[in-house]
């Protein structure tokens, strides 16, 4: 197994791809650098007040603060912490914000993932605390009232009406929740809430980091981006509530649930209360007295016949249940509490090659996901996250990772709500594994880090337990922690009731106590060829990766021309050798010397801006198919069977050139439909290391009396080889079945050929189509000198030929209809109608305004698609028709070899 040697971390391989919040998706101005501006004190005066729900058990969100640098706050904190205290000159920032995306939000700079605006905003600005100040409401003085906070990043000294409650010492790292009694120092009617928050250091503090993802925000991301709650309630308060799920498995008949909460007394005085709670309509009760200050954990326990269980997404259906609890002293609430859970079992044994292998509910499945970044800037946006979400589904993966960046609760409602599982886990390359790679990570750890990491587990474990989507905790990433610190995790996890495997990294690595990893972390993360994939060894087809690719996605053209000045799109085609500010601040990656090269020797140097993002996105598509397509063929191999593989990544945070299955704005190009194409539910495939034809189906059911056919053509089109077969059947859930193998040559074959792979059905209706471009001659690979990035490849496949193919015109004819929940469907008919031999190769169609801008996000049934002479496909794409913007839609086709149109579809 390849082992990567220590490097820097700037030098070492991830990726990325989108980014967005505060409701704007892509409407930050890409105008040229604007220089900061300095807030009115009309505009800015005071923070929001939020108005507090008195009712027992509410927990209130803050809407929002005003906030201002330390450097130029004058007042004490008692003062900046107190009501009435004016914030002039102070800027607004959201419920969940960093300085930095307050600032962008407000207008200060520039949009910063245009061209190089964000290396113009100065860093010294963040090297100082900055104040985040809110005021709250309270109708009275009868309940007791708690601040409830985690998100805080690096730390900060917390002030409620003039007095100090907490010191940075003590709320400090990203993701450790505090919960403090504020009762004493609450009046009725205004409150106020201060943070003085400190700068963030990813080397130096347990919080976030950017790696080499993409180039790191100014201001590190030091801010609040969680919610902090106000709650309320009586004496008795209850917390920790949770659900521990045992489903019979493999019947899965039946399931024992254990419901567990603390019930805690916080006043001075010995009471007696109820707690009474529900799950599916069956009710449940006890009592439970309490000294003061006294905590008990109350637990009950329910059993339920014929489950209703939960399913990644392709595999069943995702029910979730919910449970509701009232503490009551002398029959009246004192708190409440509210829990989803999904009812599931999983399990990751390793394997006899000693490979990770997840089952789910007894079901073994291939992990199929995608490395997810959030926003840059850390910008919360439900809707754009949930469409993200909705393309991992369309892209048929079933895995989204996080490594570090663990995003808000609503992140893991909608993966459960989608099906989508997800493997959260902590960072690598900072201050998170400095203790075991101190000299080429983070700071090395102190006494004061210990803690801060118990914390900060227990506070995730307790709020992901519940979640059906969640499946593992990665407590490694290219490192697996020592002895002392795993033990500070798995004493946090236990503690939390955590029942779902705990991964000692993301890496070939073992830590003492949880054993192997049964994972490899063997990129690549630069350019290889598509036939890579498939040899077993590296980031080839095998156990479980959990993040390669091959590096560079180059987005379509609308988006590049909205993320770089014409000067750095002519740089972009013309100089492979120049830093590119938009791939990376690693100078391992900071150039896309390899891809150009590659797509120079493959296709021919590009011979304009347009040419190489034509032949980029050819090159993407067929990468990014092989790659998962070799996982797919390989999981159920008997020898040394692939068990997982993460596409690094599956988005950016920003405008990228690297490391992303779709854009910032959500358009799609050969990456993505390379995916979407291997991923299909029912597949016909070519393996580039034995020219096998393989059928995939990952549908529940198997699936017979198939028709496989393969016909292979020169760049002309004409037809040199000619070969079906009948009756294939293949088993479901992933299984595969080898129809045909091709023969290793073929007289008057052309240097470059196309293979067209169909699948029809016992009625003779093709249900697959799949088209490779090949080469007579292979890309070489020198396996001997791999890097821990990426394998030389000596010699490239010659497919050149393309060049030469025949201009093929496609007519369109397309219509819309509204729905009434909001969306449109457009439906396109697509046809060659060209007189000759020529197919249109990979012909793309785009949705697009009246200005010829993108309708984004889409939804296709199919796209990319080959057309032979007479062939025509009927494609449907649905989205919101508020993006439209009041336009009448519009369809745009091109092609490798197909002229551009634009028609009308209305």
């Amino acid at each position: 197994m390849f082992h990567r040697p220590a490097v820097h971390p700037l030098l070492r391989g991830r990726l990325s791809t989108a980014a967005i919040a505060l409701g704007l998706l892509g409407t930050l101005t890409t105008s040229a650098w604007a220089g900061a501006r300095e807030p009115s004190p009309q505009q800015h005066a005071q923070a929001p007040v939020t108005a507090v729900r008195p009712t027992a058990g509410a927990a209130t969100p803050l809407s929002g603060y005003a906030i201002q640098s330390s450097a130029k706050v004058t007042a004490s904190p008692a003062a900046v912490s107190s009501p009435g205290y004016r914030a002039t000159g102070w800027y607004p920032a959201g419920a969940r914000s960093t300085v930095l995306a307050a600032l962008i939000a407000d207008g200060v700079y520039a949009d910063p993932f245009y061209s190089t605006n964000q290396q113009k905003i100065p860093k010294a600005d963040f090297q100082v605390p900055w104040w985040y100040r809110s005021d709250f409401t309270v109708a009275d003085r009868t309940q007791r009232t708690y601040l409830d906070f985690s998100g805080v990043i690096s730390a900060a000294d917390v002030y409620v009406n003039g007095k100090q409650i907490a010191k940075a010492a003590d709320v400090n790292g990203a993701y450790t929740q505090h919960e403090l009694d504020v009762t004493s120092l609450v009046r009725s009617g205004t409150n106020t809430v201060a943070f003085r928050i400190r700068p963030n250091d990813p080397n130096k503090n347990l919080t976030m980091g950017w790696i080499d993802w993409l180039q790191p925000p100014p201001d590190q991301n030091m801010g609040i981006v969680r919610d902090v709650l106000v709650r309320r309630g009586g004496p008795v308060a209850l917390r920790d509530a949770h659900v521990v799920t045992k489903l019979a498995v493999p019947s899965l008949a039946d399931a024992d649930l254990t419901v567990k909460a603390q019930a805690r007394n916080d006043s001075n005085a010995p009471v007696t209360a109820q707690v009474s709670g529900s799950i599916d309509s069956r009710t449940f009760a006890t009592t439970v007295s309490l000294a003061a200050h006294e905590t008990k954990t109350v637990t009950f326990a329910v059993h339920l016949n014929s489950p209703k269980v939960w399913w990644p997404a392709g595999m069943g259906g995702q029910p979730l249940y919910g449970l509701d609890l009232t503490a009551s002293v002398n029959g009246t609430p004192s708190d409440t509490a509210h829990q989803t859970f999904g009812i599931r079992d999983v399990r990751a044994p390793l394997n006899s090659d000693g490979d990770r292998q997840y089952r789910v509910n007894g079901r073994k499945l291939l992990i199929k996901g995608g490395g997810w970044s959030p926003d840059e800037f850390l910008r919360w946006d439900r809707t754009y996250v949930e469409d993200r979400l909705k393309y991992a589904l369309d892209l048929g993966l079933n895995t989204i990772r996080l490594e570090g960046h663990i995003e808000p609760d609503e992140f893991f409602d909608l993966a459960d709500r989608y099906g989508i599982l997800t493997l959260p886990g902590w960072e690598c390359c900072d201050k998170w594994e400095g203790q075991v790679n101190g000299d080429e990570t983070g700071d090395k750890w102190t006494a004061a880090d210990y803690p801060v990491a118990k914390a900060s587990m227990a506070a995730e474990a307790a709020r992901l337990r519940d979640h059906p989507s969640v499946i593992s905790f990665l407590i490694g990433s290219d490192f697996a922690p020592d002895a002392k610190i795993e033990k500070t995790y798995l004493d946090a996890l236990e503690a939390a009731d955590w029942k779902t495997p705990v991964v000692a990294a993301a890496s070939d690595n073992s830590s003492p106590i949880s054993g192997s990893s049964g994972m490899k972390m063997t990129g690549p993360y630069d350019w290889i060829p598509p036939n890579y994939w498939y040899a077993k060894r590296e980031g080839g087809a095998t156990g479980f990766n959990s993040e390669t690719s091959a590096g560079p996605d180059i987005p379509t053209l609308d988006t590049l021309r909205r993320m770089m000045t014409p000067a750095e799109l002519a740089t972009l085609w013309k100089d492979p050798g120049a830093k590119q500010y938009h791939r990376s601040p690693s100078p391992v990656f900071n150039t896309l010397k390899l891809y150009d090269n590659a797509l120079t020797g493959r296709y021919g140097p590009p011979t304009s801006l347009t040419d190489y993002v034509r032949k980029a996105q050819l090159a993407q598509y067929e990468n990014v198919r092989a790659q998962f397509e070799a996982y797919e063929r390989n999981a159920t191999d008997a020898s040394k069977p692939a068990t997982g593989v993460v596409y690094w990544m599956f988005n950016s945070g920003w405008t990228s050139l690297h490391w992303q299955l779709m854009d910032r704005y959500l358009d799609q190009g050969g990456a993505y439909f390379g995916a979407k194409k291997a991923n299909e539910p029912l597949h016909i495939q070519y393996s580039y290391d034995n020219r096998s034809v393989v059928v995939v189906n990952n549908r529940n059911a198997s699936a017979s009396q198939l028709t496989a056919r393969a016909t292979l053509f020169n760049t002309d089109g004409t037809q040199r080889y000619d070969k079906q077969v009948a009756g294939v059947t293949v088993s479901g859930g992933g299984a595969h079945s080898t129809a045909l193998t091709l023969p290793s040559s073929v007289a008057g074959l052309s240097t470059t050929y196309l293979v067209r792979l169909t699948l029809t059905d016992a009625s003779g209706k093709e249900v697959n189509r799949n088209v490779y471009w090949l080469s007579a001659k292979p890309d070489t690979l020198d396996w001997a000198h791999t890097d821990w990035y990426y394998t030389p490849t000596t010699s490239y496949a010659d497919l050149k030929g393309l060049n030469s193919m025949a201009q093929v015109p496609v007519s369109a004819t397309a219509s819309t209809a509204a729905g009434t929940d909001g969306t449109s469907t457009t439906t396109v008919t697509v046809r060659n109608s060209v007189k000759g031999k020529t197919p249109s190769l990979l012909t793309d169609v785009h949705l697009v305004d009246s200005a010829g801008r993108p309708v984004l996000p889409v939804t296709w049934s199919d796209n990319e698609v080959s057309l032979w002479p007479g062939e025509s496909k009927t494609l449907t794409v649905t989205y919101r028709t508020s993006e439209l913007h009041g336009s009448a839609p519009r369809v745009r086709v091109s092609g490798w070899n197909t002229p551009e149109r634009t028609v009308p579809a209305a």
